[in-house]
């Protein structure tokens, strides 16, 4: 895995500050540790820190064609490489090296821009073509590598893999996107392509775009989409067999590497898949990594323990206090964006762990969105069924009076909190689902923010990222519908960011097999009833695994990765979250109400409410506000956690 970055005059051929790229190319050093490199010349200037781990010896990057025409810098694995090479070749292009970033020259040299849908992986690159004065920058399906990007007013193009090498360039202004700011305390991430800073853009999945010197810059442009067609005509039995065929592939593409590599193992479902069927396609023992946690709430060291022991992997576990609160100002510069899905704590610490022993680690992410597995999942296709019973125009006076009435009850049992579901029937189906993901629900948004932030959104919502996707999904299927909506957002904005973050602050590189493009193709062709059938969710995976893994793995209640918050801020946070939450730097945005900030922070901490979800959100933005926008501009700052 690696840190790209770069610098491109879109108006002419000014000269690249050499000392500018290269303490943009520096604060990402802890993605690449192994190498780094430049390519400067007039107009242009691009930089690459390398992670070795394909042709160790002849891999460096920048990369170049036979006459040095075009030169990519590459960050992410194309898995299909090998089989590309001989196409190529065929085709009188001539290799040099054996790794992965060389094809992706010769394919633009063959195919243009339309070389992305070749290729299978994860990636994000930039590509400059100096006869036609072109840069191309193009980012995976899925989203798992990051891609930033904005372009300053005189017409500087920056573009990174962080948003600290944008930073560390000077020229962008730190000013925060209102817009920005109200996806976040809504979804806990800023969504695809906005960044929490009005100049800067993410590059969204499956995007391409091109810059030509001295010519308006393009809009994005979107190179594949999933389709829900749920058409396929086979019995389980027949899909079963179908779908260990298409792991066992995924995996066994995703175990190329010259370097020590391994996986994640968490005791769930997912990691445990993924284990099993390495440990059938590897003539040594896998490298297993977990993290044990020291309050059995939280704990599923049992369970990856008894997958390790069935498939005899060489096993590594780490007991993590259920106090390790310490990491917040080193997430909030991790991240430079205001991140708030608290399991970045348990997800930095198993990457730690994993770093000591291998270089490459397979996980079990996007096991959820693509095989159904969510518990929201069948509490929103239970909603459907009774939304599909009763028309809107009696749904929404009804249940939105009751949701209004019945009291919040986060002290009940969950089948007495009927607050939220009174308040989802009164909404569409997106407008449910958007509701049930939020972590600061609209009617608490309504009171944390002054009038003057809602007048500086001027009506936004961050439902409108959910409706801008579902109108794109072509689906009317509840469960296929919800599963594109994850795609879109929740995946790419909080489950890649997060492991993206977490690994590469520890130069490690993790491979996703259940994100592979072409399985989730086909699994969007099967019936949802293979994905969430009654109550069990993930019922093909499931039923797939079963000669592989024992019955309590497969089917006992999901734990998660998460982390005791709730207990924190009445306990050793208690101070800090005060401090920070009632604090100055929230109060100078002059976004935030603070009598309902005092409220949140006393019904917590009294323990009449369970604010904890909503305390973690602020107390990660005022964390973002003092490492990030207020931090100077030095190597030292942006490098953020170069040092960690």
């Amino acid at each position: 895995m690696c840190g790209i970055t770069g610098i491109f005059d879109t108006r002419g051929r000014r000269d690249i500050d050499r000392a500018v790229l290269t303490r943009m190319n520096e604060s990402q050093h802890h993605r690449g540790p192994d190498e780094g490199g430049l390519h400067v010349e007039p107009g242009l200037g691009l930089g690459h820190r390398r992670l070795s781990i394909i042709d160790l010896s002849t891999g460096q990057q920048p990369l170049y064609n036979e006459d040095q025409s075009v030169c990519v810098v590459f960050n992410g694995e194309i898995y299909n490489y090998q089989e590309l090479i001989p196409e190529l070749l065929a085709l009188g292009h001539v290799f040099h090296t054996r790794s992965d970033t060389e094809v992706i020259v010769h394919a633009w040299e063959a195919w243009g821009e339309d070389c992305v849908r070749r290729f299978r992986g994860m990636f994000a690159f930039a590509l400059w073509d100096r006869n036609r004065e072109t840069l191309f920058l193009a980012r995976d399906r899925l989203a798992v590598k990051p891609l930033y990007y904005a372009l300053l007013p005189d017409g500087t193009f920056l573009f990174g893999s962080e948003l600290k090498s944008l930073l560390a360039h000077g020229g962008l202004a730190r000013e925060i996107d209102p817009l920005a700011v109200e996806e976040y305390f809504a979804l806990g991430y800023v969504a695809e392509p906005r960044t929490i800073f009005r100049q800067a853009r993410k590059l969204p999945p499956a995007h391409t775009l091109t810059l030509r010197r001295g010519q308006p810059a393009a809009a994005p442009k979107e190179y594949w989409d999933l389709r829900f067609t749920l058409d396929a005509a086979c019995s389980v039995d027949e899909a079963c067999e179908q779908l260990d065929e298409k792991l066992r592939e995924s995996i066994r593409l995703r175990m190329i590497a010259e370097v020590p590599l391994g996986a994640f193992l968490s005791g769930g479902v997912d990691s445990s898949a993924v284990v099993a069927l390495m440990a059938g396609l590897s003539n040594d023992p896998v490298n297993t990594c977990s993290i044990a946690f020291d309050d059995p709430a939280f704990n599923e060291a049992q369970f990856a323990q008894k997958v390790a022991d069935r498939y005899r992997t060489r096993h590594h576990c780490d007991l993590v206090a259920s106090d390790d609160f310490d990491l917040v100002d080193t997430l909030a510069s991790l991240y430079d964006e205001p991140y708030a899905d608290s399991s970045a704590i348990p997800t930095y610490r198993v990457c730690q762990l994993a770093r000591r022993h291998v270089t490459v680690a397979l996980s079990g992410d996007g096991g959820d969105e693509t095989f159904g597995g969510y518990r929201r999942y069948r509490l929103h296709l239970m909603e459907e069924r009774l939304r599909a019973a009763v028309p809107h125009s009696v749904r929404r006076p009804l249940f939105g009076l009751l949701g209004r009435c019945y009291p919040k009850a986060d002290w009940a049992p969950r089948m007495f909190r009927a607050k939220t579901t009174f308040e989802g029937m009164a909404r569409t189906s997106v407008e449910a689902y958007f509701h049930s993901v939020s972590i600061l629900r609209g009617p608490m948004r309504k009171q944390l923010f002054t009038d003057r932030f809602r007048r500086e959104i001027d009506g936004y919502s961050a439902e409108d990222v959910f409706r801008y996707h579902a109108g794109r999904s072509e689906t009317d299927d509840p469960l296929a519908l919800i599963q594109y909506l994850d795609l879109k957002t929740y995946l790419v904005g909080d489950i890649n960011t997060k492991v993206d973050r977490a690994s590469m602050a520890h130069s490690l590189e993790v491979r996703e097999p259940l994100m592979d493009h072409e399985l989730l193709e086909w699994m969007a062709t099967l019936p949802s009833a293979f994905k969430v059938r009654g109550q069990e969710g993930k019922f093909l995976l499931k039923k797939a695994m079963e000669p592989r893994l024992p019955q309590d793995i497969l089917y006992r209640p999901k734990m998660g990765f998460s982390v005791p918050l709730a207990r924190w801020f009445r306990g050793p946070l208690r101070e800090r979250v005060r401090d920070a939450v009632l604090g100055p730097r929230l109060a100078a945005t002059g976004w935030f109400n603070e009598d309902y900030l005092r409220h949140v922070v006393d019904a917590h901490q009294s323990g009449v409410s369970d604010y904890s979800a909503a305390l973690w959100t602020l107390l990660m933005f005022e964390a973002f506000l003092r490492n990030v926008v207020d931090a100077p501009t030095d190597q030292a700052a942006v490098a953020g956690v170069a040092a960690q």
